[in-house]
């Protein structure tokens, strides 16, 4: 065996298991921080708390409180802050997406049945797609529209249309499937990297300074959170779709990733809304009945 391609099934292998390990750690860990913003009693009048509640694990009792203020600072310098998940899991799937597909762009990337173009357009047209949304979402979280969720939320949605349909009709179904993944991955990513923790770091370094931190640092943080939060199953479906060529290589691809972008959202949006301790079963089993609709259509809509 040669050694390049030997090297670069091991580097495949080991990338493909970190990129998995850390998106595991990065959604457990935004699954359940919104968990306990949600659940934690509110219902507290004091100056210094703004939530509070318990857990059990391992046989322990655990005491968690939401502070409105500054902790001392002996414990700001040894503050635990979950970003090294986001960055490795974006940078080992950029990684993924350089060696595997980028480097056979023209057998995984380009299909002449869907469109002729070159290896280097296409590599071209993928890194101006994640580029490009990115730079769109960011506008629009940081529009008067991100107050309307109902718009903000249909315009996301609207743009998910458009950009699946576009891609299944310049890649192949398979990296057309990848890109949209790449695209919100991306978009998370960026979250994190350029608004969750930019705004924590300035919320620490004011607080070692004993000045007051500006609060909306703290709601905008926790908006972007929260679009990570309802992007998780998506993105993890699209992890997975090479498993299902079946949808993969449907005619209307394009179409059914959306309606599961819509049953994903629908079946999150309940969980969320749980740990409020609203119980909305109908959506759950809303999202549940959906999928099995689309399972039948697709059965008699085959391709």
């Amino acid at each position: 065996m040669d050694f390049l391609p030997y090297t670069l099934k091991w580097l495949e292998l080991v990338l493909r298991w970190g990129h998995v390990l850390f998106a595991i750690l990065w959604v457990g860990n935004s699954f359940l921080f919104n968990y306990l913003d949600n659940k934690l009693n509110k219902n507290i009048t004091s100056k210094d708390i703004d939530a509070e509640g318990y857990l059990m694990h391992s046989g322990y009792f655990y005491k968690l409180t939401r502070l409105k203020t500054s902790p001392p600072l002996d414990y700001l310098n040894r503050l635990v802050i979950f970003k090294w998940q986001s960055y490795l899991t974006f940078v080992t799937g950029i990684l993924l997406l350089i060696i595997i597909y980028y480097y056979n762009s023209g057998v995984l990337m380009v299909d002449k049945r869907v469109l002729e173009i070159s290896p280097l357009n296409a590599i071209l047209i993928s890194l101006a797609s994640i580029i490009f949304s990115w730079f769109v979402y960011d506008l629009l979280c940081k529009s008067k529209l991100i107050n309307n969720n109902i718009i903000f939320s249909s315009i996301m949605f609207i743009l998910l249309i458009i950009i699946s349909f576009f891609l299944t009709k310049l890649f192949g179904p398979k990296f057309a499937f990848l890109s949209v993944g790449l695209i919100i991955g991306t978009n998370m990513f960026g979250n994190v990297f350029t608004v969750i923790i930019p705004n924590q770091m300035n919320i620490i370094n004011s607080s070692k300074k004993n000045e007051k931190f500006d609060s909306s640092l703290s709601l905008a943080a926790k908006q972007r959170s929260i679009h990570n939060n309802y992007s998780t199953f998506l993105v993890l479906f699209i992890m997975l779709s090479g498993h299902y060529s079946f949808i993969v290589y449907h005619k209307y691809n394009w179409l059914i990733l959306c309606l599961i972008a819509l049953i994903s959202v629908g079946a999150r949006h309940y969980f969320n809304l749980r740990g409020r301790n609203i119980h909305r079963l109908y959506i759950l089993i809303s999202s549940i009945l959906a999928l099995v609709i689309l399972a039948v259509l697709l059965l008699i809509f085959k391709n």
